[in-house]
C-alpha cells in the first residue's frame, strides 16, 4: 500500500461519520430477519411485487403517500429478490446513512468532532431507530433524507452556491415524496436561516439567504405536489385510524420516541449540558429547534379533520435530538478537560454513549423476537396450511372491514411456491382491483366453488372458527363444509373444512 492510499485510509478511519454509520449498520442487521413481516410490511411487499403499471394503477386509488417508497422497493426486489432480509435492507442502509448525516450535522453545529461522533452513535442506540431500520417501510429513508437536508442546509448557509442549494433541495424533495409529514422539518430549518441572515446581514450577499432558501424549498415542493394531491383524496382511508392528539399526547410524545424512559432521561440530561455550556449553547438551541418545531407543527395540523400525529411519522426528528445530546457529550468532555488532559476527557465523555445503549438493550432485544412487529403469526399459519395442503384446496381469509389486517397476503408471502390454495369469496384479487385489498363476492353462495376442502383463517383465537367473517360467508361455509380440524396460533385461528358428503 503506497503512502497516498494509506493516507486516504487513515483519513477515512478518522471521519466523524464512518463509525456511527457502521454502528447503525451492525445494530440494524442484528437478527434482522427474525421478526415476521407485519401487516404494513406485507402491504409494501404486495405493492412492490406488482409490475410497474399495476403499481401505478394502485397508487391512483390507495396509498399514494407511500408511492415513492413502493416504486423504490419494486426495482430493489427485481434485483435482490423479496426475502425478508432483502425487503428490509434498504431501510438498514438508509438508517446507517441517517447516523452518518447526524454526525456530520452535529459536528458542524457544535464545531466539535466529539459532538459529531457522539451524536451519530447516540442515534444508533435509540430502540425506535433500529426498529424502523428493520422494517420494510419508508420511515428510515425519510429519516436519512431529512438528516441529509439539515447538513446540506448548514453547508449552503456557510457558503451559498447553486450546487449546494440544489443538493439541499434534492434531499428535501426525497423526504417530501417519501412522506409528506417530513416537510414539517422546514419549520425547524427556517429559524436557522433567519438567524444566519440576521447575524450576517451586513456581510456581502447575506441578504439573499432567505430568498435562496425559499427558491430551494419551492424546488423541493414541486415533486411532492402529485403525492399531496392524491394523498389528500385518500387521507380518510389512510389516516382515519389516528385520533386527534391531545395536550397529553404532545407532552408524552418524546417518552414514546425515545422509549424506554430511562434512555429519554439520559438524552434530556445531555441536552441540558449542551444548552447550559456557553460554547455549545447556540448549536444546542438550533438542534432543539430542528427537533421540536416539526413536532409542534404536526400536532397543531392534526387538530383538524385529519391527524398525522404518531411517532413513526416523526421519526425524522431523532437525528436532531441525538445531535443535541451529542453536544451534551462534547460539553461533558470540555468540563472534564478542566480536570484532566483532553484526550482522556473526550474518551470518558464518549463512554457516556454506553449508558443509553445499556438502558435500551432490553427493548432492542424485544424488538427482535418473532412477533415483535405484529401480533399475528402469518408464518405459523402458512406452515400449518403447507403441511396439510392438497392441490385444489381453497382458502378464506378476512376481507371487507378486516382486510386492513392483510392476513391473506401475509400468509401468501410465507407459503411455499408450490402451495397455492384458491381464494374463495373473491370477485377480483387485489392486483386486478388496483388496490391493496381484494374485492369480495357480492353473493357468497355463488363463490364457494368446487374445492373439496378449504382453509379458513380468522383473526383471534376464540371458540368460533368463523369469527369475524361476514354472515353470508359463514352461512355458505356451514352449508357446504364441516370443520374437522381447528388450530390456534398467536393472533390467528386456522380451520380446515371438508365438503359434506
Amino acid at each position: 500500500m503506497d503512502y497516498q492510499t494509506l493516507s486516504h485510509v487513515r483519513a477515512l478511519l478518522r471521519s466523524v461519520w464512518l463509525w456511527p454509520a457502521l454502528a447503525m449498520l451492525l445494530i440494524g442487521l442484528l437478527r434482522i430477519a427474525r421478526p415476521e413481516l407485519w401487516r404494513d410490511e406485507i402491504a409494501s411487499w404486495s405493492a412492490a411485487d406488482r409490475d410497474l403499471g399495476r403499481l401505478l394503477g394502485m397508487l391512483a386509488n390507495v396509498d399514494a403517500s407511500n408511492g415513492a417508497y413502493y416504486v423504490l422497493l419494486h426495482f430493489w426486489t427485481e434485483v435482490f429478490g423479496d426475502s425478508v432480509l432483502s425487503l428490509r435492507m434498504p431501510s438498514v442502509l438508509a438508517m446507517a446513512g441517517a447516523a452518518a448525516f447526524t454526525a456530520l450535522t452535529a459536528q458542524r453545529l457544535f464545531d466539535s468532532r466529539a459532538a459529531g461522533l457522539a451524536a451519530g452513535l447516540l442515534a444508533a442506540t435509540v430502540p425506535l431507530v433500529s426498529r424502523f431500520a428493520q422494517e420494510a417501510r419508508s420511515y428510515a429513508v425519510v429519516t436519512c433524507a431529512v438528516a441529509a437536508a439539515c447538513w446540506l442546509l448548514l453547508r449552503a448557509l456557510d457558503r451559498p452556491g447553486v450546487g449546494r442549494w440544489a443538493l439541499y433541495a434534492l434531499a428535501m424533495a426525497v423526504a417530501g415524496c417519501f412522506h409528506l409529514v417530513s416537510l414539517s422539518s422546514l419549520a425547524g430549518q427556517l429559524p436557522l436561516v433567519l438567524a444566519r441572515w440576521w447575524g450576517g446581514r451586513r456581510e456581502p450577499g447575506a441578504g439573499r439567504l432567505p430568498g435562496q432558501f425559499a427558491l430551494a424549498v419551492l424546488a423541493a415542493l414541486v415533486p411532492a405536489v402529485p403525492v399531496a394531491v392524491y394523498g389528500e383524496r385518500q387521507s380518510a382511508r389512510q389516516l382515519g385510524w389516528l385520533p386527534t392528539p391531545t395536550a397529553h399526547d404532545l407532552r408524552y410524545f418524546w417518552h414514546t420516541l425515545l422509549s424506554p424512559d430511562r434512555e429519554m432521561y439520559v438524552f434530556a440530561v445531555l441536552a441540558l449540558l449542551a444548552l447550559l455550556h456557553p460554547r455549545f449553547a447556540r448549536g444546542a438551541v438550533q438542534a432543539l429547534l430542528l427537533a421540536v418545531l416539526p413536532v409542534l407543527v404536526v400536532w397543531v395540523a392534526s387538530q383538524g379533520t385529519t391527524s398525522y400525529f404518531t411517532e413513526r411519522y416523526l421519526l425524522f426528528t431523532v437525528p436532531a435530538l441525538a445531535g443535541l445530546a451529542g453536544g451534551g457529550v462534547a460539553a461533558a468532555a470540555a468540563l472534564l478537560g478542566r480536570l484532566t488532559t483532553r484526550p482522556p476527557a473526550v474518551t470518558a465523555a464518549l463512554a457516556l454513549i454506553a449508558v443509553p445503549l445499556v438502558l435500551g438493550a432490553p427493548r432492542q432485544l424485544q424488538q427482535r423476537t418473532l412477533l415483535a412487529h405484529g401480533h399475528r403469526d402469518f408464518a405459523g399459519a402458512a406452515a400449518v396450511i403447507a403441511a396439510g395442503y392438497r392441490p385444489g384446496d381453497g382458502i378464506v381469509a378476512p376481507g371487507g372491514d378486516q382486510a386492513w389486517a392483510m392476513v391473506g397476503p401475509g400468509i401468501s408471502f410465507y407459503l411455499p411456491g408450490s402451495v397455492r390454495p384458491v381464494p374463495m369469496f373473491v370477485e377480483r384479487d387485489a392486483v386486478r382491483a388496483d388496490d391493496l385489498h381484494a374485492v369480495p363476492c357480492p353473493v357468497a353462495d355463488r363463490c364457494v366453488g368446487p374445492a373439496p376442502r378449504t382453509w379458513v383463517v380468522t383473526i383471534g383465537t376464540g371458540e368460533n372458527p368463523y369469527e369475524g367473517l361476514p354472515g353470508d360467508q359463514i352461512e355458505a361455509l356451514q352449508h357446504t363444509f364441516v370443520p374437522p380440524r381447528i388450530q390456534r396460533l398467536p393472533g390467528l385461528t386456522v380451520s380446515l373444512l371438508v365438503r359434506k358428503a
